[in-house]
């Protein structure tokens, strides 16, 4: 059986469009009221009557839920406007791009609902295939269907449940036809005229819109160095992870708040300070002259260690720094722009952006928010610390928020900054990217600000914790000493490495001196970047230089030279980007050959995968549509010629279709590289 899925129009679409109207009018009345209550409450949390700050929660919630309500609303009238025909330049949004898995989710859903409506939260199992014999997309929801009926006592079998949910499955513009296999899989085939509505809108705005979501205040925590240590491979996925989620969310529209969370406060400071002193007495007036900050972190350590006099003297400078004593504040400055300017040179090697914001930054806010806690009577003495526990004392360890000389903890800074970024920053949404290890620490800070009240249930925290780096014997990534590896070391490794696979190559014979250096430093901090990103970032994975730089499998420099390849297409064609918009008045995209249109299918998973990976913060699912792209462009370039050439090498003939499609794919690529922090070259 199959059903063929028509466009139609909706009479309704108007009424639709005046709802979301007056939605939108609603919620500019709410931000209003937001605005002059925040206006109101002061900085720190605090407030002037309980009846505003009582009035205040109340109208964020609202606020949130007419979000949700115009979103809604948006997205009929965009189906709406997609039913009235895909004739219409004007049906699709130009704004935003339509993910296809979505778009059969909601349409599978409201199906299955129609069709059993006593079946609460049913399962939509929709995937993409890759046997044109089972279409473009198939739904397997049929077999779990059946067995749920079953137990309810509703005899019935996976194709009699398939032609029921296929019966009420509503027309869409995405979708040619549906049929149903033997075994009860509805099989999805989409149409050929929404790919090239697609791709062709694509080229003529010159950029991959993004998927349409519901934009939130972001704060992405990531990196985060300790002051006065070098960076080290340790410090290489928080770094590269962070920087992606930051760049996706930023794509995707959210205003994102990229924090570098250095350790830039606490007893090493003091060492660190009265070692300073002694070395440099006449630092207030001549710059200390601290070529190696890791040396000199070692030997104030070796002496806070074995000196008695000393650790009191650097206990005493931590006393003084956190009263914000001018003499020795201006020696934890110096310290600190040292450190910073070792750290900025990596970040720019890397092409990382991020604002420092160190613990030093919450000092005050640690003050307020003991003050806080203890007024809600949220601290319990133990052993002489002040702790708090979460909201389940069965699960976890409490935080140590006051230790017992008085001082502050990781645990303090941490619930603190939680604190400020809801509270002053407004964020919706706030993410850490470390290391698995402090997955219990995370999960901790969550429950106790939950109980403290800061942390809302319309706010989202989420703690994207990786696996360690392994070195080839399978062993935490160390140096033949044992030493930790130098994240500056590591970059350097890799520039000799990429340079002498580019000399392997004979590509120093053919490019230029600027092109060589380009492209070396383009193969060696990818490679380094996509051997992170490609691997799941739950698992630990092993950092071999040889393997990451194969031009094989899925590896940054085979995806590097696919690019640049594609890119040589319209180059030898002589034809210029700015030409594309004018070529498509006049040739469509071609997608009538078999490797043409899996060619197309493959970049329209762009928008869905984007969606899939901002929800789960899972990465390697963007790298393996990169490999899919290009791998199956290679087998559109062998039987699909852009360009014919006679025996003399001599054009003669253009493809313009293809050679549409192939700038298409050039442009997907480009935008998953950009997403994925890789910059790619024009030659290599």
């Amino acid at each position: 059986m199959e059903k063929n899925i028509k466009t139609m129009s909706n009479p309704d679409l108007e009424a639709f469009e005046k709802r979301a109207t007056a939605a939108e009018k609603e919620i500019h009345h709410l931000k209003q009221q937001i605005v002059l209550l925040q206006e109101s409450v002061k900085p720190n949390g605090s407030h002037n009557s309980n009846v505003n700050m009582e009035e205040f929660e109340n109208l964020q919630r609202e606020n949130v839920k007419l979000k949700h309500r115009i979103e809604i609303l948006k997205n009929v009238v965009e189906e709406e406007r997609m039913k009235a025909g895909l004739s219409q330049s004007s049906i699709f949004s130009t704004e935003f791009s339509i993910c296809i898995h979505s778009v059969l989710c909601e349409l599978f859903t409201d199906a299955i609902k129609a069709a059993f409506p006593e079946v609460i939260n049913a399962p939509v199992i929709v995937t993409s295939t890759t046997n044109v014999k089972f279409g473009d997309y198939q739904c397997n929801s049929a077999m779990p269907l059946a067995q749920h009926l079953n137990f309810i006592g509703k005899k019935t079998n996976p194709p009699a449940i398939a032609n029921a949910i296929l019966g009420k499955l509503k027309e869409s513009p995405v979708v040619e036809k549906c049929t149903i296999a033997s075994v009860g899989f509805l099989n999805v085939n989409i149409k050929r005229d929404f790919a090239q509505h697609t791709l062709s809108s694509w080229l003529r705005q010159g950029k991959v819109p993004p998927p349409q979501v519901t934009r939130k205040k972001v704060i992405v925590d990531f990196s985060s160095p300790n002051i006065a240590k070098e960076m080290h491979v340790g410090h290489l996925r928080s770094t590269i992870i962070g920087d992606s989620i930051a760049r996706i969310l930023e794509y995707l529209g959210h205003d994102v708040l990229r924090l570098n969370h250095v350790g830039d406060w606490g007893t090493q400071f003091g060492m660190l300070i009265a070692h300073l002193q002694d070395e440099f007495p006449d630092y207030l007036t001549v710059a200390p002259p601290i070529q190696d900050l890791q040396a000199f972190y070692k030997a104030s350590k070796t002496r806070f260690d074995s000196d008695e006099e000393f650790k009191k003297r650097a206990y005493e400078c931590v006393v003084k720094l956190q009263a914000f004593e001018p003499e020795i504040t201006k020696a934890w400055e110096m310290i600190c722009d040292v450190s910073r300017q070792e750290f900025n040179k990596l970040y720019t090697r890397l092409d990382i952006k991020a604002t420092e914001r160190g613990e030093s930054f919450y000092q005050k806010h640690m003050e307020s928010l003991v003050t806080f806690l203890e007024s809600r009577n949220l601290l319990e003495e133990d052993e002489g610390r002040k702790v708090m526990w979460g909201e389940d004392r069965s699960n976890g360890v409490p935080l140590t928020i006051v230790k017992s000389d008085g001082g502050f903890t990781y645990d303090t800074s941490d619930l603190a900054a939680i604190r400020q970024r809801i509270e002053d920053e407004r964020a919706d949404w706030v993410i850490y990217v470390t290391d698995a290890g402090q997955s219990l620490h995370f999960r901790m800070v969550e429950s106790c600000a939950k109980r403290a009240g800061f942390l809302k249930s319309f706010h989202k925290m989420d703690h994207v914790a990786f696996g360690v780096v392994l070195g080839e014997d399978k062993k935490k990534f160390k140096t033949r000493s044992g030493d930790t590896v130098r994240l500056g070391e590591l970059l350097d490794e890799g520039l000799r490495r990429s340079f002498s696979k580019l000399k392997q190559k004979g590509r120093d014979e053919v490019l230029s001196d600027e092109d060589l250096k380009t492209a070396q430093e383009s193969i060696a901090y990818n490679c380094i970047k996509y051997a992170d990103l490609v691997h799941n970032r739950n698992h630990e994975y092993v950092f071999a230089f040889d393997k990451m730089l194969e031009d094989r499998g899925n590896t940054a420099v085979y995806l590097l030279y696919a690019l640049t390849r594609i890119r040589s297409i319209a180059r030898t064609a002589r034809m210029p980007r700015y030409q594309m918009r004018e070529l498509l008045d006049k040739t469509p995209i071609s997608l009538e050959h078999k490797n043409e249109w899996r060619l197309a299918k493959a970049l329209l998973k762009f928008p869905d995968v984007i969606l899939e990976v901002s929800k789960d913060m899972y990465l390697h699912p963007l790298c393996e549509l990169c490999y899919e792209i290009a791998c199956t462009f290679t087998e559109f370039y062998d039987t699909c010629y852009c360009i014919e050439k006679n025996e003399h090498g001599e054009i003669t003939k253009v493809n313009t279709g293809r050679i549409l499609l192939a700038e298409a794919t050039a442009m997907v690529l480009e935008k998953c590289f950009n997403l994925l922090g890789l910059k790619p070259v024009e030659r290599m």
